[in-house]
C-alpha cells in the first residue's frame, strides 16, 4: 500500500500554534472550478502537487472545525493534528463527480479524526462504555444550549430529565457528564500564543465563516436526504413516535404518547430507542454505501 506524503506547515507545539495559525492562513481558498480541476489532477494522475494545495487550501477548516471541541479540555494542536489526518484521508477518497465540495465531504472525516482521539484521550473509564453514554458525550453541550443557552453550573431539574430522556441516559450520567465537561471551559478569548493573539481574533475570519457555512448547509441538504430515505424502513407508529419525540422542535412527553397510543409509557420508549437505532443504522449504512463518511 502506498502512503502518499503531503509538505504542510509543522504544528510542532503549543509555543508554535499562534505561528501555525498565522501561517495557514496564508493559503487562499479554492475557486469550485479549480478545486474540481485539482481533485480530476489528483485522482487521474496521482499528482501530488495537486493534492497538496487541496490540503492546504482546508488547514483553516480543520483549525475552525477543531476549536469547536475546545470544550473537552485537550490541546487545541493536538485537535488540529487530528483533524489533519482526517483531511489528508478525505482528499485520498474525493471523488469531485460527485456533485458536492471537498470542504463538506472531508467535515465527515475532520470530525470523525478529532472525536476518536477525543475519545482515546477522555478514555471509557471516564465517559462510559455505551453508545448512549458517547452520544451524551458529543451531544451534551449542543443541546445544553438549545434548551437553555448561556447557562452556567449545574443544569436545572427539568432540562436534567428532558436531556435524558432525549438521549436515553440517566438523569444521574446527565448531571455528571455536565459537571466534567463544563468544569473544563476554556474562555473564548484565552490568549493562544506568546504575542497574546485571542481566540476571538482567530475564529472571526470571514471567508473561511463563509466556506463552513457553505459546507455546513450542504451536509444539511446531504443530511436530510438520508433521512427522508431512510425514514421509508419505519413502520408508521414507529414514525409517529420518532417524529413526535425527537424530530420537533416541541418533543412530546412519554405521557403524551402513551395517551395517544394507549400503551405503557416504557412502551413507548422502547418503541422509540428501536426506530431510532434502525433509522441511524440505515442512514449510517446508506452514507458509507455513497463515500460520504470514513467506511470503518
Amino acid at each position: 500500500m502506498t502512503t502518499t506524503t503531503y509538505k504542510v506547515p509543522a504544528l510542532s507545539s503549543e509555543g508554535g500554534l499562534s505561528a501555525y495559525l498565522t501561517q495557514i492562513k496564508k493559503f487562499p481558498i479554492l475557486e469550485a472550478e479549480e478545486e474540481y480541476m485539482l481533485a480530476k489532477n489528483w485522482k487521474s494522475t496521482g499528482n501530488v502537487k495537486s493534492a497538496e494545495k487541496l490540503v492546504t487550501s482546508h488547514l483553516r477548516l480543520v483549525a475552525k472545525i477543531a476549536m469547536g471541541y475546545k470544550g473537552y479540555g485537550l490541546p487545541l494542536n493536538e485537535m488540529i493534528s487530528e483533524g489533519n489526518v482526517g483531511l489528508m484521508q478525505a482528499v485520498k477518497k474525493f471523488e469531485p463527480e460527485k456533485g458536492f465540495r471537498l470542504a463538506t465531504y472531508a467535515m465527515w472525516w475532520i470530525k470523525a479524526s478529532i472525536q476518536e482521539y477525543i475519545l482515546r484521550s477522555w478514555s471509557l473509564v471516564k465517559i462510559g462504555t455505551t453508545t448512549a453514554q458517547k452520544k451524551l458525550f458529543f451531544n451534551l453541550k449542543k443541546i445544553k444550549n438549545q434548551i437553555s443557552p448561556r447557562s452556567e453550573g449545574d443544569l436545572k431539574k427539568e432540562h436534567v430529565k428532558d436531556i435524558a430522556e432525549r438521549l436515553s441516559v440517566s438523569e444521574d450520567e446527565v448531571v455528571s457528564m455536565n459537571r466534567r465537561l463544563f468544569g473544563k471551559e476554556q474562555s473564548l478569548n484565552a490568549p493562544i500564543g506568546e504575542d497574546g493573539e485571542e481566540w476571538l481574533d482567530w475564529v472571526v475570519d470571514k471567508e473561511m465563516d463563509q466556506e463552513l457555512k457553505f459546507a455546513q448547509k450542504e451536509e444539511l441538504e446531504q443530511r436530510k436526504d438520508l433521512l427522508q430515505d431512510s425514514i421509508k424502513i419505519l413502520n408508521q407508529r414507529e414514525k409517529d413516535i420518532l417524529y413526535s419525540r425527537r424530530l420537533t422542535d416541541d418533543p412530546k412527553t412519554l405521557e403524551e404518547l402513551s395517551k395517544k397510543f394507549k400503551i405503557s409509557r416504557e412502551r413507548i420508549r422502547q418503541i422509540e430507542n428501536k426506530a431510532f437505532e434502525k433509522l441511524q443504522k440505515h442512514m449510517l449504512n446508506s452514507a458509507k454505501s455513497k463515500n460520504l463518511l470514513p467506511a470503518n
